[in-house]
């Protein structure tokens, strides 16, 4: 029942049903690693934690967070499962957004907004990244005053170069438990990579204008 409505509410590519899972799967390992998870809190949390997507696409005021996590509790209760439980997951999805005020309090909320940022690692985040920036009508990069390529430490408009220097890059700290720092460390190589050859090769092309 969960799982359906899950995918009832996701609409976006960059946060699609695969997303949900791939982010289950990181959490049953994290919380393999770690002692006294609800499997059952936690499960329910992942699946539902990004339900509010819609709202927030629609008006880009809403925070997807809140959103889903009133959903989750309202939409738990309807369907017979105890408010305790109800609580419990939505308190997970309110916590889960790394641009927040509301840091996890519970291991679930932790093991959860570990393996969210998790997928926003390494390959797979660059490629969810390029997936947002093209929703979102949002280029590459931007030049700047003498027609080069800027890497978007000083992008004054957001681009994918800007997303990467100001989040995307900044991503390998902060996490709550231990297997999700050695599991995004495993990933960073790969983002930066990415990162690098782009702008040289945008760079490089820009350059052929001066030539």
């Amino acid at each position: 029942m969960i799982e359906q409505y899950m995918r009832a509410c996701m609409r976006d590519s960059a946060h699609d049903t695969q997303h949900v899972y791939r982010v289950l799967h990181y959490a049953m390992d994290i919380a393999a690693h770690e002692t006294g998870s609800d499997p059952k809190i936690l499960r329910a949390a992942c699946l539902l934690h990004d339900i509010g997507r819609a709202e927030q696409y629609a008006d880009p005021r809403v925070d997807h967070a809140a959103c889903g996590a009133e959903k989750a509790r309202a939409w738990l209760e309807a369907n017979g499962y105890r408010a305790e439980f109800a609580r419990a997951v939505s308190d997970c999805v309110f916590t889960h957004r790394f641009r927040s005020d509301n840091p996890p309090r519970s291991l679930e909320a932790k093991i959860l907004f570990d393996a969210d940022k998790l997928d926003a690692c390494g390959a797979m985040g660059m490629a969810r990244t390029l997936l947002y920036c093209a929703l979102s009508d949002l280029p590459l990069y931007m030049l700047g005053e003498d027609g080069a390529v800027l890497d978007g430490a000083h992008d004054t408009q957001n681009t994918f170069f800007r997303e990467y220097r100001f989040k995307l890059e900044k991503l390998y700290d902060g996490f709550f438990t231990r297997r999700g720092e050695v599991l995004a460390r495993e990933r960073r190589d790969a983002a930066g990579a990415f990162y690098g050859a782009l702008l040289r090769e945008a760079s490089e092309c820009h350059a052929f204008e001066n030539k």
